[in-house]
């Protein structure tokens, strides 16, 4: 059977699998390497085919509803005669009865190293191709890495580099390194396969061995048909302008509005009002009146002026009937707040789906339902439900919890990282966050994107867009709901390897995605992507006040794929110029408690002068006046021969030489283009995470903790690599 009738048979079969030597001819035809073997209808044909090919030989049942061979005894390995031969067909025959359509003679392949690789398809993503750990102990083990087609050369290097058994893929015990050119196009031939034949579900080579010598080849394998489903209609983009529109509203109404505290439709206009908007703004309510000071208009379309966003917080099973009126108004864009649409259940799923048609046909887009607002701090449009007022900048932040997003938007408020806008993306009835990620894409005040989701729309569109996106400017992502889905099939180590959250690691990780296990990481994040030049390697230099934090920031920086380099000779002559002779004389760089600022500032100008140093992480400089503060106060109480003039001045000094110093971390940055982080020695209400410097492109950052630090610094790096891949 050719290769032809074959994918003919793939699309049209009625079986659950191919039998495994026509899974073998179809992978073979895309370039992967398969082992040899004969077809052997009878104990006679087996015999002769074994003595052709040489003994010792493996023996299997062939079949196409014989998935699980090895299970049922239907594989016989190392026979060195006839005699073996035959007892193992006969076996073979005896457990596999009417299933068994022939017997497969394959050499016995020499090979200590079983590797496993194969393909399914995600509901979402589309196909995944899977590589890791083979052999009996597959699921065991679980040393697995995933990838989603089309695959690059670079995606199947990275797969091999991220198993915990890549070891393995070298020199191993006397036998010679894998060969990385035929494993590459073993995947690569997958991901043809995952592209061009949609029909194909499943496949899975187990194992994939490597031999003594090297060579790799697949000797079983299994390919399952049924992979084409109805394909479902795809959501209609929003446009990147839209999606601007809506943050960048002339005149608001506000449709629900109310004079009650604590009321959506009060919230939302004292929120505006107070924040700055310099925009219109008209409120509307079947009762009319006054609210806030201003007229109430009974509907819409007795608002006198042009409309831009609408912003509505009726009760949900109202909010259909605005849609003509909306259209008759001219009002393009609606931020629906109001809750009780998809997230209620069935009639709430199926309101939200008239809403959306009656929606589109007007020409209308619709953000939300079930959404806590949308903020501007470069047009002073604070249209959501905190009173936070946080600084413009280049951090843009999409959630689907609004929740989650206005937290964010206090921390940030609080940290001094400035936001170029915010948004709840709530139900995403129109408005997804796949457009969210295309608009800020292309937006140029947009530097950063932060990301909270629980799930996509269009798992290809997000991914595509993602990495598109991804090349340009950095993307930092939290995801919840990431507990195992449960296996996808039953046939195939594949499948059941896979769940929802690995899928989505590979996502990420192939799209240049900064994935963050943990809220605030994602406000690190922003302080550290938008304030500092990316790290151009993982060689870091510490300077510590104390000998201890720095040794622990070191075994962290090892745990996150950081690299403390010992100092050479030259390097290690310069410092002891500037540091007392009892210092550490390493890297760490222990400052042993010296409080004169000159000091930390001409180690880490030392170090970044250095090629060996990539980036600083500089702990407890910051912070110090606040502990001599405290000093002092106890100075004040206890020792009445210091005046409070003096302890005055000298806090005040204090203060100056901290200012001093952030201004001098700054400028250092701009001259050598290499990241400095700090941690804090002590916080006070003076400390923020992000300080800003008057004529510097970049910003001084500092963590209250060295793991808050080193964290950011590794993610810095993940995404360089990213872009450098």
């Amino acid at each position: 059977m050719n290769i032809e009738e074959l994918l003919d048979k793939v699309r049209t079969s009625e079986n659950k699998a191919l039998t495994e030597n026509e899974s073998k001819q179809v992978l073979k035809a895309y370039g992967v390497p398969v082992i040899s073997e004969t077809i052997a209808l009878s104990e006679d044909e087996a015999v002769k085919a074994a003595r052709k090919t040489g003994f010792p030989v493996v023996l299997k049942g062939l079949g196409a509803t014989l998935l699980h061979k090895t299970e049922r005894g239907l594989v016989h390995l190392n026979l060195t005669d006839d005699e073996a031969v035959r007892n193992a067909a006969s076996l073979i025959a005896q457990e596999a009865g009417n299933e068994l359509e022939g017997l497969l003679v394959q050499p016995q392949v020499q090979g200590k190293r079983e590797f496993v690789t194969g393909l399914f398809r995600d509901e979402q993503f589309g196909p995944v191709i899977m590589f890791g750990i083979g052999g009996v102990f597959t699921e065991a083990l679980s040393d697995v890495t995933f990838r989603v087609a089309p695959l690059t050369e670079t995606d199947a290097a990275e797969m091999f580099d991220e198993i915990r058994a890549k070891s393995l893929l070298g020199e191993f015990r006397g036998e010679k390194a894998a060969d990385r050119d035929k494993l590459t196009e073993t995947l690569m031939g997958l991901s043809r396969i995952g592209m061009e034949i949609p029909e194909i579900s499943e496949i899975d080579i187990n194992p994939l061995v490597v031999t003594s010598g090297g060579d790799v080849v697949a000797v079983d394998a299994l390919v399952v048909p049924g992979g084409k489903q109805a394909e479902e209609k795809s959501r209609p983009a929003v446009a990147p302008t839209a999606i601007r529109a809506l943050f960048y509203p002339k005149s608001i109404a506000f449709v629900g509005a109310s004079g009650a505290i604590g009321k959506w439709g009060h919230m939302l206009v004292v929120n505006t009002i107070s924040g700055g908007y310099k925009g219109k703004i008209y409120l509307v309510n079947p009762k009319g009146g006054t609210i806030a000071d201003r007229h109430v208009y009974k509907s819409v379309t007795e608002i006198p002026g042009d409309v831009d966003l609408g912003v509505v917080t009726i009760p949900a099973k109202m909010v259909l009937d605005l849609i003509p009126q909306f259209k008759e108004k001219g009002i393009r864009n609606m931020l629906l707040i109001t809750s009780g649409f998809s997230e209620t259940g069935t009639e709430g799923k199926a309101l939200e789906q008239a809403l959306v048609m009656e929606g589109r046909k007007a020409g209308i887009v619709i953000l939300g339902p079930n959404t806590m607002g949308i903020c501007n701090p470069h047009r002073n449009l604070n249209c959501v439900s905190a009173t936070t007022k946080p600084m413009a900048g280049s951090t843009a932040i999409v959630s689907q919890s609004g929740n989650l997003g206005v937290q964010l938007l206090a921390f940030a408020e609080e940290q001094g990282i400035g936001i170029r806008g915010f948004c709840g993306s709530g139900n995403e009835a129109i408005v997804t966050v796949e457009d969210f990620i295309e608009g800020l894409g292309i937006d140029s005040l947009t530097k950063i994107i932060i990301l909270y989701v629980e799930s996509v729309k269009n798992g290809r569109r997000f991914f595509e867009g993602a990495r598109k996106t991804g090349k340009k400017k950095p993307i930092v992502l939290l995801k919840g709901g990431q507990s195992r889905a449960g296996n996808r099939a039953a046939s195939s180590h594949t499948g059941a390897l896979s769940s929802d959250s690995r899928v989505f690691d590979a996502i990420c990780k192939q799209a240049g995605i900064i994935k963050v296990e943990r809220s605030m990481e994602l406000l690190d994040l922003a302080a550290a992507f938008s304030s500092l030049p990316l790290p151009k390697g993982n060689r870091i230099a510490i300077v510590t006040l104390g000998g201890g934090w720095g040794v622990i920031t070191a075994d962290m920086c090892a745990r996150e794929g950081l690299n403390v380099p010992d100092l050479p000779d030259d390097i290690l002559e310069r410092m002891d110029k500037i540091l007392p002779p009892y210092w550490s004389r390493s890297n760490p760089a222990d400052i042993v408690g010296e409080s004169d600022n000159t000091i930390p500032l001409a180690l880490m100008e030392e170090f970044l002068k250095w090629d060996g140093c990539d980036a600083i992480i500089n702990l407890g400089i910051l912070g110090l006046r606040i502990f001599t503060k405290h000093l002092f106060e106890s100075v004040r109480q206890a020792d009445s021969s210091y005046s409070d003039e003096f302890l005055n001045d000298g806090a005040k000094f204090l203060d100056s030489l901290e200012e001093e110093y952030i201004v001098r971390v700054a400028h250092m940055m701009k001259k050598y283009g290499k990241p400095i982080l700090g941690v804090s020695l002590l916080e006070d209400e003076k400390h923020h995470t992000v300080y800003n410097v008057e004529n510097c492109a970049f910003k001084s950052v500092f963590y209250p903790n060295p793991e808050r630090a080193v964290k950011a610094l590794s993610k810095m790096y993940e995404y360089y690599r990213f872009l450098n891949r």
